[in-house]
């Protein structure tokens, strides 16, 4: 492998499994997201997760990064072809409009119909598989979107060549990571075209099924007092009441929040417990008066 800068940015092995992968990220969002770490130093850290984790989610991304390293997304040129003849065959993910296509995401059978081996009648149209990713706001509102891919085609003296065709596809409310959409008849040759939902990795929000997760950062008043405070949903902010003595990590439910569906998913937001990154002297002596009169021990149960 070329480069393993993507894994050292997800502090995984190259050989790691997606769901290691997709541990790391989570690990990594909750802890340098910049609303619960400021700074320039976490800002880049997280920055270069989000990147990493876009590349190693997706398989073919991530064999491609694997092979070529830190230029996987650059076109390669053509192989020569061997039969003394242009073949028209693209190589390599050809990347248009946020779309990314590979033969190999096209069903084998077509392709071996299609390349040489055999061109007369067929039994049953061939099928085409592709992929896209949508933002998380895309299956919320059940957006249409614009899908440009290249499909084979056989010219009238029976070469391929690849053309391009663009498909106006309507993502369904509630559409979940790992949806195949079919399309009747949108494939090669009148076969039917397959396209498997994938999500962006979302700044703020983190997808398990149909629920939603955010990490919610709270001052340490606001967790030991109660209260509201503001938080975001994908609709827009609402007030979410914290509890008194509110605990780090604690999870705090809004039901119906989540993903559409049925049922519909929920809400969750992670609560962070985050001090100020400075303090004037009237808090710190506020602090000061509150340990002396406090005698609650957290590490009584240590010993210590």
């Amino acid at each position: 492998m070329a480069d393993k800068t993507h894994y050292e940015a997800l502090q995984v092995a190259p050989d790691a499994s997606a769901d290691d992968i997709k541990r790391a990220y989570r690990k990594m969002a909750r802890k340098y997201h910049p609303d619960i770490t400021p700074g320039p130093k976490a800002e880049a850290t997280f920055k270069a997760a989000s990147a990493a984790y876009d590349v190693l989610r997706d398989p073919e991304k991530r064999a491609a990064y694997d092979r070529y390293g830190a230029d996987w997304d650059q076109p390669r040129p053509e192989p020569k072809p061997q039969s003394g003849r242009q073949s028209g065959r693209q190589s390599g993910p050809q990347w248009d409009g946020g779309f990314a296509f590979d033969e190999r995401d096209v069903d084998s059978q077509m392709f071996r119909d299609f390349f040489g081996q055999r061109q007369g009648a067929r039994s049953m149209e061939p099928d085409q598989h592709a992929r896209i990713e949508i933002s998380l706001e895309d299956s919320i509102e059940g957006r249409s979107l614009p899908l440009s891919l290249q499909m084979p085609q056989l010219d009238r003296s029976g070469h391929a060549t690849m053309t391009r065709r663009d498909i106006n596809l309507r993502i369904p409310k509630g559409a979940m990571p790992g949806q195949h959409l079919r399309l009747q008849g949108q494939g090669a040759q009148g076969g039917d075209l397959f396209v498997e939902i994938a999500f962006k990795p979302h700044p703020i929000y983190t997808i398990e099924g149909r629920d939603l997760y955010v990490v919610l950062p709270v001052l340490p008043w606001e967790a030991a007092l109660g209260g509201k405070v503001k938080m975001p949903t994908p609709t827009g902010p609402v007030d979410l009441t914290i509890p008194q003595n509110a605990r780090q990590d604690q999870k705090l439910r809004l039901r119906g929040r989540g993903l559409p569906g049925s049922p519909k998913g929920d809400l969750y937001a992670v609560l962070k417990i985050v001090n100020p990154p400075t303090m004037s002297k009237k808090a710190r002596d506020l602090y000061q008066s509150l340990a002396s009169e406090h005698g609650f021990n957290p590490r009584s149960k240590l010993g210590v």
